[in-house]
């Protein structure tokens, strides 16, 4: 298996079409992502544009829109934030989700080409890696999104470290990539105390490795993309 990177926030050729492209977003649209899977949500439909996923959450049955701006701040026309520990307490089950996020969600449609697609964050980790052994894929690229010019983007830089070091059968310290997420340039907003839609709580479900048992394929569905 080889291993490849991408930073979406640099100017970088795509994989090709025939490559294994995993989207990592840990702080914090995948994290969000997983707990909306866990919660029973039926599928996540990712779309980039605010005003068209506002669109498509009039279309869909049971809908129920996710999602944040510029560093953080919630979409005021949406039903949630971007916060995946208020999640946790969201009924959710049965839901139709739609999601409209700065980095994870624009990673997503950049690569909708590749052949397997996958949305990922540290909590899912060891069932993504799973899931690419599976289908027996040749090539991985993993897609860093959380790398800005005021953001180091390590929370993300660590998941691939992580996921690639399982595909190695390395063996691998657990701790060492959570403390990397708290400590990255974004995860230090969380415990600041002045970001008010970045709580620490966000911070200590996404810094949890492998809590969830299932990977996020990413699905074409005409025009649009479905994480479920």
């Amino acid at each position: 298996m080889k291993f490849s990177r991408i930073f979406l926030n640099r100017l970088q050729n795509q994989p090709g079409a025939e490559d294994t492209v995993v989207v990592i977003d840990v702080l914090r649209s995948f994290t969000t992502a997983a707990v909306a899977l866990a919660k029973g949500a039926a599928a996540i439909y990712p779309v980039e544009n605010i005003t068209q996923a506002i669109t498509l959450a009039g279309q869909v049955a049971n809908p129920v829109s996710v999602g944040a701006i510029g560093g953080g701040d919630p979409v005021p026309e949406f039903d949630f934030g971007n916060s995946p520990s208020q999640l946790l307490q969201a009924d959710l089950a049965g839901k139709t989700v739609v999601m409209s996020t700065a980095a994870g969600v624009r990673g997503l449609q950049r690569f909708r080409q590749a052949r397997q697609l996958y949305a990922a964050s540290l909590v899912c980790a060891r069932a993504t890696a799973e899931a690419i052994r599976a289908a027996g894929a040749e090539k991985v690229c993993f897609v860093i999104t959380g790398e800005w010019v005021d953001r180091d983007g390590d929370e993300d830089i660590a998941c691939a470290d992580y996921l690639e070091s399982l595909l190695r059968d390395e063996p691998v310290d657990v701790a060492q990539f959570a403390q990397r997420v708290r400590n990255s340039d974004f995860g230090r907003r969380f415990t600041a105390g002045t970001w008010p839609n970045l709580p620490q709580a966000d911070l200590e479900l996404c810094m949890q490795a492998d809590i969830y048992p299932f990977a996020m394929p990413v699905k074409r569905a005409g025009e649009h993309l479905i994480i479920s």
